[in-house]
């Protein structure tokens, strides 16, 4: 039996973990521990709503910047450039966060966090792709993107330890700390012993993948993304908000966690059966119903069914949005993976300044629930109208009638 070597570049669990860790540092750490974090950092006023909302829309600015300049990054040794530095980027703007409230540097360290983020969410995950040594590598990319989940349990864990017996700012600290401990595997695993030569291959535009279902895909995802973000910047907050649920905000937010792990490898085999956009609508339905929840009701278990619903939609949506996307894109999915990533950004950059704006206004998050469950509808409603007349169908003839 080989004895398994952990610093073993090539091995596929050693890649898996150092890609996973990656996304602790990324997701769990730079952009989701301020989800854990905001409800203490509201408490003490060191912020107010209005300027909560603004940090969290410019950290996905951040996001959406990288995301979209990881598109265009091609050769794999400038990849594990961009993602060393996302790894550093990450860092450095989480301890920022513990050591002052400047509201320059704060939103300073959130645009640079939402960078970094995407450098190891996504260039991480296309080294990871590259570097997997396998025939079908679908199954083991499930397992990566559930690290997503569990990446903002682990961060949202940590968070609520230190915050027992010490303040918000000692928890920014601790999990900078934690990030820095697991950043040096990371780093050295994802990494290459000598230059690979990339072939790139330039391709024109060809605006004729711009079909109606297309546009109507690239607006489902900008839907997809206001629901991701709402709930993914304030479930715990929203749940702190309603009365007798106070001291159940982290369990929510936990289970979110939880929820995600699985989501993805799930979610993506229903699509291998019964059709990608048959399983998006069903998927946002139900995202849309926990979108609900915590403004109809305040009973205990519906409200924790909230955050498994949000956990167990938002990265399984991003999952198979981007899957059918890169199936509709095929050997030219620059284009088109850039708009999707540009829609769904948009609609996570809007979301938290409309949902501030308008619990500012009434003194509770039910409207800006409501908003967001009427925007997801609409990419619902979208995606339905394009199965009732054939529209997947109409693109897919009118692609091969192009070849």
């Amino acid at each position: 039996m080989n004895k398994l070597n952990l610093l073993d570049k090539n091995n596929n669990f050693n890649i898996l973990l150092a890609g996973i860790l990656g996304l602790f540092i990324g997701v769990g750490v730079a952009r989701f521990a301020y989800t854990s974090l905001l409800p203490s950092m509201l408490d003490d006023t060191t912020l107010s709503l209005t300027f909560s909302g603004v940090l969290a829309s410019t950290n996905y600015i951040g996001y959406l910047l990288g995301a979209l300049f990881a598109v265009f990054i091609k050769d794999i040794n400038t990849k594990i450039k961009y993602f060393r530095l996302g790894l550093a980027l990450c860092i450095v703007s989480t301890i920022i966060m513990g050591i002052t409230a400047h509201e320059l540097w704060l939103i300073t360290s959130r645009v640079v966090a939402g960078f970094g983020a995407a450098m190891t969410l996504v260039v991480g995950a296309a080294i990871v792709m590259v570097k997997l040594n396998l025939k079908d590598k679908t199954k083991a990319m499930g397992i990566y993107f559930s690290g997503i989940a569990i990446a903002l349990a682990a961060a949202d864990i940590i968070a609520r330890l230190i915050l027992i017996s010490y303040s918000w700012q000692t928890s920014w600290l601790v999990l900078a700390l934690s990030a820095t401990l697991v950043a040096p595997y990371a780093w050295y695993i994802l990494s290459t012993n000598q230059k690979i030569q990339s072939k790139i291959t330039v391709h024109t535009f060809n605006k004729k993948i711009f079909s109606n279902f297309v546009l109507i895909l690239i607006v489902a995802y900008f839907t997809a993304g206001v629901g991701m973000v709402v709930q993914g910047t304030f479930l715990p907050t929203i749940i702190q908000s309603l009365s007798g649920l106070e001291s159940f905000a982290g369990s929510t937010w936990l289970l979110v966690g939880l929820a995600g792990i699985p989501s993805s490898i799930i979610w993506m085999r229903l699509a291998h059966r019964f059709s990608s956009v048959n399983i998006i609508i069903i998927a946002m339905i139900i995202q849309i119903i926990g979108i609900l929840i915590p403004a109809l009701t305040h009973n205990l278990y519906l409200n924790l069914l909230s955050g498994v619903l949000y956990g167990g939609t938002f990265v399984g949506l991003v999952a198979l949005f981007m899957h059918l996307g890169g199936k509709i894109a095929g050997n030219n999915p620059v284009i088109l993976m850039g708009s999707l990533t540009t829609a769904y950004g948009l609609g996570q950059v809007g979301a938290p300044l409309y949902a501030v704006t308008l619990t500012a206004e009434s003194g509770n998050y039910d409207n800006a629930l409501y908003v967001t469950a009427i925007i997801v509808f609409a990419g619902v409603a979208l995606l339905t109208v394009s199965r009732i007349f054939g529209l997947e169908g109409h693109h897919n003839n009118r692609q091969k009638n192009t070849l």
